[in-house]
């Protein structure tokens, strides 16, 4: 529908043109040019720019909330002092109660004293030491270089020597009822030995072998873990065991065993401790720290310290390492 004003009349007059004729004619009267319909497109809505000035319009009057929305005084939650009260209490009840908890390490710190440095074959790949009879027993690892051996504490001297089969990877030994008893790594397989090292049996046990000692009743056996067998000798069948444990929680690694003083003493694998362990209860009694014994700066790759044994005479301990080039003699202090 189109408007269009009448000029030649008296008075302004609104006429609804209802034909295309008509509307034409009415465009022309008023002085307008009447568009090419065929050409003519519709323009497109241009929306208004918005202004950027950070401010509502001035126009725009800004309207309160609907009453439903006020907020009074009255309406605020309360604050629930209790529960806060509450988990207060839990919170700092259970910092104290795990505090309480917490495993306590009183074992005793010792340090060494050394008092003196034997020779010892720097080649040999030490899993197992005993000092019998004024000689020092060696058991040694490496397949293709495992072996027992009878040695001079004094001149490192090797006075007899039995090589295991190359299969065999030598671990723990042990001197029981006048004989030698030598693990192996992965094989399962224990050798016996009289003291001309002479084999004289084959025992079959489940497991790793790592370190091995006697209390005199027992053979105790360590595999790497944190836990100690008791076997029977004749048979290797577990008598009873035991869970190592430093302030409650398990120690992890015992290597070499050594039983002396009523007491297990265990090499820590790969560090420097020796830990004295209760042989009933599995409690370690007091760690032994031999830090720079045998200086980091002069080890081999596979250097660690392992072996320990008691010289009967001296009631000291012998310690040295695998490719270790000596044998140290120490005595204990304990640390304040």
């Amino acid at each position: 529908m189109y408007l269009c004003a009448d000029a030649t009349a008296h008075s302004a007059t609104t006429h609804v043109c209802e034909q295309r004729s008509v509307r034409i004619s009415c465009w022309k009267k008023t002085g307008f040019d009447f568009p090419n319909h065929s050409t003519l497109t519709p323009s497109p809505t241009v929306p208004a720019k918005k202004k950027r000035t950070g401010f509502p319009n001035a126009d725009i009057k800004p309207t309160a909330p609907p009453k439903s929305l006020h907020i009074s005084n009255t309406d605020k939650r309360p604050i629930r002092w209790g529960l806060i009260a509450l988990f207060l209490l839990v919170s700092i009840g259970g910092t104290y109660l795990a505090i309480w908890l917490r495993p306590k390490n009183d074992a005793p710190r010792y340090t060494y004293k050394l008092i003196k440095t034997y020779p010892h074959d720097k080649t040999a790949f030490t899993q197992g030491l005993v000092m019998q009879d004024g000689f020092l027993w060696e058991s040694t690892g490496l397949e293709g270089a495992s072996s027992i051996r009878k040695t001079k504490l004094e001149t490192g001297e090797v006075l007899l020597r039995h090589d295991l089969d190359k299969k065999y990877f030598g671990e723990g030994l042990a001197f029981h009822d006048d004989q030698f008893y030598q693990l192996t790594w992965k094989d399962e397989t224990a050798f016996v030995y009289n003291k001309n090292l002479e084999p004289t049996k084959e025992i079959k046990y489940d497991g790793d072998g790592w370190g091995l000692t006697s209390n005199g009743t027992d053979l105790i056996l360590s595999d790497g873990s944190s836990e100690i067998r008791f076997l029977d000798p004749e048979t290797f069948k577990v008598r009873r065991s035991i869970r190592v444990r430093r302030g409650g929680l398990r120690v992890g690694q015992l290597n070499e065993l050594e039983f002396a003083f009523g007491k297990i003493y265990a090499n820590s694998y790969q560090t420097d401790f020796i830990f004295e362990i209760d042989p009933e209860f599995g409690d370690v009694t007091a760690v032994i720290d031999l830090s720079g014994l045998w200086p980091h700066s002069q080890r081999p790759v596979a250097g660690v310290l392992n072996g320990i044994a008691l010289n009967p005479k001296s009631k000291r301990l012998l310690v040295t390492g695998k490719e270790c080039p000596s044998v140290f003699e120490i005595e204990l202090i304990l640390v304040e």
